[in-house]
């Protein structure tokens, strides 16, 4: 798009400053420093970019709050960008190309995204007024952003029982956390095991294990809260059950935080419906990327886009749109064609449960049935509950095309790195069950330069590899040199491998 000003920059105004957007603006500060683009970025909360995905870990104090920082405000606005935060968008007007902000102020855009993110969802319970986060009563919050976590610190410090609402991964992981640091910790869910519906039998493995964590595990319905003097003093179950506690943890998924596009006349499904350039249909100068773009052409015969399209709420396919983005308008106002940069593909979501001691992998097709007769199609599946260990195997003319890995982390990796270059397993799966064996821990770490050992931020083993040569020393040094790491954190033991085999070497 031309500049109606000529001479003048493009002004880029970004919506929303959480992890995509700050990969976004990453890509666009050589262009900000040659005077091609001006970036205005409006972020809601008072923080500049953090990794919400480790949010749980800072809540019990793993980590600290500048440690999962992935913009400093300072250093952009000392190149030129104009960093507004504690700021709200109040409205978009897209034939007047402005965005109104909720002081009044008027900011004229030539491109505007939307990278608004994902919203936590508030579950209908008596006792909670359903207006939002803001009428939640005391002692009931999400864990979602900083002030979450801050709220969860100081229930771990006062030893109140903390009750989380979410039978998912982010639940799961706030309880194991939380756990961990010595807090007590009830986990309720719906179904008979938590994560039931992803990782079928396996979900009664894990279930054990949570147990064996010291976490409560109860299956049930939740119908209220109970309050004591305005604060919440229990979680209500429909069997009359009551589970008392001094935090409410809700953890029941997310959704695309879509009002303000809707507002503006922006075509939405389950998010900002956008085309393989991620620019909104239908709309001109305006891009979606991250939990809030819904990837859909108007092409019928797209194969991609007449499957799931909704959006995966996961960090890694965020980043690869702000990646894909940023260089093809680098490349646009480098004056060549932004049609060599690769289009982001949308994967096959691998879901990764992190944590000390209890582990959990599913991706693709799972539910496949062992005893199917189906032409191509095998299943295997080992269980040995007594040790926490399940796998699952689908295959479809001998390629992996599903998997369940709970309790064998080594197995896991292994299968994820077959499933993602779609290989085909062994003729004897059951030699895979090996890796988790004293003889299988060397070779279950990924040990071709070229695989991927970051799946979030794409990053091979290689690039792990030669930034230890070059002076990495521990996983935050290699998380700021590579950016590997710096995503869900489910890869920080295999960082830790290639660092420790480094020395070992040296030695």
């Amino acid at each position: 798009m031309s500049n109606p000003e000529s001479g003048a920059p493009e002004r880029i105004v970004i919506v929303g400053f959480g992890p995509v957007a700050a990969r976004l603006v990453e890509h666009l500060e050589p262009l900000v420093a040659a005077g091609k683009v001006a970036v205005t970025i409006i972020g809601q909360e008072k923080e500049a970019a953090y990794n919400r995905v480790l949010v749980a870990d800072v809540a019990v104090g793993r980590s600290r709050e500048a440690a999962i920082g992935l913009a400093d405000p300072a250093a952009l606005m000392a190149l030129g960008v104009d960093v507004r935060l504690d700021t709200r968008v109040a409205q978009v007007d897209r034939p007047a190309r402005q965005v109104l902000l909720d002081d009044g102020e008027v900011i004229t855009y030539h491109r505007l995204v939307f990278a608004t993110g994902s919203r936590p969802i508030l579950p209908c319970l008596e006792g909670m007024d359903d207006g939002g986060s803001q009428a939640l009563p005391a002692g009931v919050g999400f864990l979602r952003d900083l002030d979450d976590a801050r709220a969860v610190a100081t229930a771990l410090a006062s030893r109140e029982r903390i009750v989380v609402l979410g039978g998912g991964i982010l639940g799961i992981e706030a309880a194991i956390a939380a756990a961990e640091e010595g807090g007590r910790v009830t986990l309720v869910h719906h179904g008979r095991s938590p994560m039931e519906r992803l990782l079928g039998e396996g979900a009664l493995v894990l279930a054990a294990a949570l147990r064996n964590a010291g976490i409560a595990v109860v299956a049930g319905t939740s119908t209220g809260v109970h309050l004591a003097d305005g604060r919440f003093a229990g979680l209500d179950l429909a069997d009359g059950t009551r589970i008392d506690g001094g935090r409410l943890v809700l953890a029941c998924g997310v959704r695309p935080r879509t009002e303000l596009a809707e507002e503006c006349g922006l075509d939405v499904a389950d998010g900002v419906l956008v085309d393989h350039t991620l620019r909104a249909v239908n709309a001109e100068g305006i891009w979606a990327i991250g939990d809030c773009a819904e990837v859909r052409c108007r092409d019928s015969s797209c194969p991609a886009c007449t499957e799931d399209t909704a959006p995966q709420g996961l960090i890694g396919p965020g980043w690869q749109q702000a990646d894909y983005l940023g260089m093809a308008w680098a490349a646009e106002f480098a004056g060549v064609p932004a049609s060599v940069v690769g289009l982001p593909e949308r994967r096959d979501a691998v879901l990764v449960l992190k944590a000390r001691g209890v582990d959990a992998v599913t991706a693709g097709e799972t539910d496949a049935d062992p005893w199917a007769v189906q032409p191509g199609l095998a299943v295997a599946v080992w269980a040995d509950p007594g040790h926490g260990r399940y796998v699952k195997m689908v295959t479809r003319d001998g390629v992996l095309t599903g998997l369940v890995c709970v309790g064998m982390p080594r197995t896991g990796a292994e299968l994820v790195l077959l499933f993602e270059r779609g290989s085909e397993l062994p003729a004897d799966r059951s030699s895979l069950l090996r890796l988790d064996s004293a003889e299988g821990v060397v070779a279950a770490i990924p040990s071709g330069p070229d695989a991927t050992l970051c799946r979030c931020a794409g990053v091979t083993r290689g690039a792990v590899a030669d930034s230890v040569v070059n002076g990495c020393t521990s996983v935050p040094d290699v998380s700021a040199s590579t950016r590997a790491g710096t995503g869900c954190g489910g890869c920080h033991e295999d960082i830790k491998a290639v660092i420790e085999q480094h020395f070992a070497v040296a030695v």
